[in-house]
């Protein structure tokens, strides 16, 4: 696949990284000499200096040939015209761009990036993305991880096993005799560093982190399995009154009645606007590192600390901070991946990776075949992918026992006639099934493959 990327910042040279490992076709345009000198050095991409919306940087770059463009840059206009200028000229098919002002994006405007006004095919919006992931683990409280897929019906769920895990050292194969009626599958763990899919005579051990696919309406009762009793924060402070800030503060405020949130913001035009936008919030203005600050907060008997600022140091710093002075739990938004490998040793309980969120709505439209919904876990290491099974697909007709699958996939969850079915040896897949899968990298193109669609289908 032919790829234009027209930015090169965090969220752009994730995309690169990921696209050129695939062996796609990758051209990257950044009007910053520097960074398209860093993604020629690193990656095995073609770099081009330029601005992204302006015809002859596009051409430079391939755009007669390019099956895709993915507009990332920090400027809402500059991805909206460029994605418009390929359409016009170039007549891209598939045209990706990041909207990051909620005033391009409010439900009475929907129709403004049809195929008639702006042709953008996908709109993402990565502070929203982020958003409503930190609502998820505000309502799952015990999930380092909660990704929905298939109408919000199924739910893959990180956990991690501590001490008084009750199903440690137990053979997963024994779990789903246990509790038959429990529809959850482990279908990855993370062990000192090395992610791998288990088999039924493995087991969990202490630290592990166990990748679980169930049903939304028994994600809790899931959680409490694994010793994660947690109840949901009713008391939660918000380090950063910027966009996700004030997503989630708004959210809560709409959503759950009897939670209180206070938020700390350190710029002061950023507070007053946040404290005229929001009704019950408290919003103080200062720094969240100030520990003066945080005792204002009554931070000492808050349920959680989400720190969701632009830097990454004062997210982790003001988080460990928060859980210093008595703060329950906390959560921060970490962009930098070498901080997001340490960010449990220091004492941060969850993290959310913004590029992670913005890169995984990307894969779901590079990826082949009937692939609805993709997640990337642990940096790639892994997918999670939502993809409808065809009439040629190969996973049709047979008993999943006696399906030769690739060793690096395990299917977590089928979602038929809007039931959730969970998968057993004796399971047979049907035409129009969605399948839930977590497979590893290295087995994502043969996943692929099974669910493409075959000339003999026409």
């Amino acid at each position: 696949m032919r790829v234009i990327i027209c930015g090169a910042g965090q969220v752009g040279y994730g995309i690169a990284e990921r696209l050129a490992a695939e062996k796609n076709d990758v051209s990257v345009i950044d009007t910053a000499p520097e960074l398209i000198h860093s993604v020629r050095d690193s990656l095995d991409v073609r770099g081009f200096v330029g601005h992204g919306a302006y015809p002859e940087v596009l051409e430079a770059a391939g755009a007669q040939n390019a099956d895709m463009i993915i507009a990332v840059t920090f400027h809402d206009e500059v991805n909206i015209v460029a994605c418009e200028v390929a359409h016009a000229l170039f007549n891209v098919p598939m045209k990706i761009a990041r909207i990051r002002s909620r005033a391009y994006l409010r439900p009475h405007y929907q129709n403004l990036f049809s195929r008639d006004h702006l042709p953008i095919d996908v709109i993402i919006s990565p502070e929203i993305e982020v958003g409503e992931m930190v609502l998820r683990r505000i309502t799952l409280p015990g999930a380092t991880e909660a990704v929905r897929f298939a109408e919000n019906k199924i739910l893959l769920v990180a956990i991690e096993c501590l001490e008084d895990c009750p199903v440690i050292n137990t053979p997963l194969g024994q779990l789903s005799d246990l509790f038959p009626d429990l529809p959850s599958t482990v279908v990855g763990v993370s062990r000192a560093g090395k992610l791998f899919v288990p088999r039924s005579a493995d087991q969990l051990l202490v630290g592990d982190l166990a990748y679980v696919v169930t049903t939304v309406d028994q994600v809790r009762r899931t959680l409490g399995l694994f010793g994660h009793e947690e109840p949901e924060a009713t008391r939660i402070v918000i380090a950063g009154g910027g966009n996700i800030g004030l997503y989630v503060a708004d959210a809560i405020e709409k959503r759950h009645g009897r939670t209180r949130v206070k938020i700390i913001e350190s710029q002061r035009d950023r507070a007053a606007a946040a404290a005229d936008q929001l009704r019950r919030s408290v919003v103080l203005h200062g720094s969240a590192l100030d520990g003066k600050m945080l005792t204002e907060a009554d931070i000492a008997d808050a349920d959680l600390m989400v720190s969701v600022t632009n830097n990454d140091q004062v997210n982790i710093l003001s988080a460990v901070m928060a859980k210093r002075l008595g703060c329950r739990a906390n959560l921060a938004l970490i962009n930098n991946p070498a901080f997001q490998g340490i960010a449990r040793s220091v004492g941060i309980d969850a993290h959310v990776n913004p590029s992670t969120v913005t890169i995984s709505r990307v894969l779901q439209h590079v990826r082949r075949g009937r692939i609805r919904a993709v997640h990337s876990i642990e940096g790639g290491l892994a997918e999670v992918i939502e993809a409808e099974a065809l009439e040629t697909s190969p996973l049709v007709g047979a008993s999943l026992r006696d399906l030769d699958l690739p060793a690096g996939m395990r299917i977590g969850a089928i979602y038929r006639g809007g039931q959730v079915i969970r998968p057993s040896g004796s399971l047979k897949v049907q035409a129009k099934d969605r399948v839930v899968i977590f497979v590893l990298a290295e087995a994502v193109k043969q996943v692929e493959q099974m669910f493409r669609v075959s000339l003999e289908f026409f």
